[in-house]
């Protein structure tokens, strides 16, 4: 019998080389950064990205004929190009290049949905989503008449799934839900909620922020109509991210930002708008911004999801076990599928406090409601503290992160 081939190695510690921050000292201590779910760190070919575009490329977009507009559009436009790789796009038109999900959210909000809005219709999202998938459902609600719904979790922090199919109901114009809960780690089945959603004839909008960082993601097959993603959590730079929506939705949208490279003519008569995505990219981008991202997209291609999400699991179970060994510790979230977040609380002690003591020893965590009120509210605590990991933590990590917390927790108890 042939022997099976061995699955090679992950070699964390020569991708943690990649990195340079991860090599600092804070507080005279080794830093241990476990707060990649609110920003990652950068590898190295992402600095040099965007240095090298200002030191030797820097023009503006589209607006020259010069050799230095050459190399800026095409470094900008190659960030459109690895996206729609990335996520398995159609075609590189189909994405609409943005400062992040927020600002992806927003156009999707005002653009899209307002407009079909009308009083005693509603948009359905969920407890658990981040702030930027309410808030902005609530400014064009107020202005429409409609009103924004908002779907169950369970104690697990998994969607009442069934609930939410259940409130797909007639007057409901547009459903909005997260991927990957940005407090939990919840994976919702995404899949599933669009098939429910098209056979309503619902539109879909996926947040997809804390998804791309961690898991292959393919919109075709997901059959969601919207999908935002942010950059900088995703070895990107910050102030980059994307839209991408169905090319009949993209080509039916109005713009939501008005100026120069969103047009092809302007009179005072009346102004002639680009195609989709250009006609929503109005003004001076983050160039450099995205020729950084372009190398973040290759950097995860060059290491390949299944390798960066089997450590990252491997990491989760093992931080998981380590911290339900703390005497006083609750943990938020136990979905059966789940990416590499953790929110926490130790008995007796305030997540700040304990975040602020934590850092003293060189361990960076989040402490706070994570732009997540309604979440906070369902569980009954103002706020939480959420390790969040990498594909570029180790076992020694949390090894020093479980030794930090139980040496401040002496202080605090």
């Amino acid at each position: 019998m042939n022997a099976q081939p061995q699955s090679p190695v992950f070699d964390v510690e020569r991708i943690r080389a990649d990195f340079p921050l991860l090599s600092r000292t804070v507080h005279g201590k080794p830093l241990v950064y476990l707060d990649n779910a609110n920003t990652s760190q950068k590898p190295a070919v992402v600095i040099d990205a965007v240095d090298r575009h200002y030191r030797e490329h820097n023009a503006n977009v589209a607006r020259a004929v010069h050799l230095l507009g050459e190399e800026a559009t095409a470094a900008y436009e190659s960030a459109r190009d690895g996206l729609a790789r990335f996520i398995h796009a159609e075609s590189r038109d189909d994405i609409v290049l943005t400062s992040g999900t927020t600002q992806s959210i927003n156009l999707v909000a005002y653009s899209y949905a307002l407009p079909r809005l009308k009083e005693g219709d509603s948009i359905l999202t969920t407890v658990m989503e981040h702030h930027a998938n309410i808030v902005p459902w609530q400014l064009v609600a107020a202005r429409s008449g409609a009103k924004v719904k908002a779907a169950p979790i369970d104690e697990r922090g998994e969607l009442i799934v069934e609930k939410f199919f259940d409130m797909l109901t007639p007057e409901v114009k547009l459903a909005c839900v997260t991927h990957v809960s940005n407090v939990l780690g919840t994976v919702n089945p995404v899949r599933e909620i669009a098939r429910e959603c098209r056979k309503r004839g619902i539109a879909l909008l996926v947040d997809g922020s804390q998804a791309v960082p961690h898991r292959p993601v393919d919109v075709k097959a997901l059959g969601c109509d919207f999908y935002a993603l942010t950059g900088h959590k995703m070895l990107g730079p910050t102030g980059t991210g994307a839209l991408w929506a169905r090319r009949e939705h993209l080509q039916s949208m109005p713009p939501f930002f008005g100026g120069g490279e969103m047009i092809r003519e302007v009179r005072f008569d009346g102004t002639v708008f680009a195609d989709a995505p250009h006609k929503f990219e109005a003004g001076t981008p983050n160039i450099a911004g995205f020729a950084g991202l372009a190398q973040a997209i290759g950097y995860y291609e060059e290491l390949g999801f299944e390798a960066t999400h089997a450590w990252e699991q491997t990491l989760l179970t093992y931080a998981t076990e380590r911290l339900s060994e703390i005497p006083g510790v609750r943990i938020f979230g136990q979905a059966k599928d789940k990416e590499p977040v953790i929110s926490f609380l130790l008995e007796g002690a305030q997540a700040t406090d304990l975040a602020t003591l934590l850092d003293l020893e060189g361990i960076a965590v989040r402490s706070g409601h994570h732009c997540a009120h309604p979440l906070m509210q369902f569980f009954g605590v103002p706020a939480t503290l959420r390790a969040s990991l990498a594909f570029y933590n180790t076992r020694a990590e949390i090894d020093a992160f479980v030794a930090a917390i139980l040496k401040v927790r002496k202080l605090l108890l």
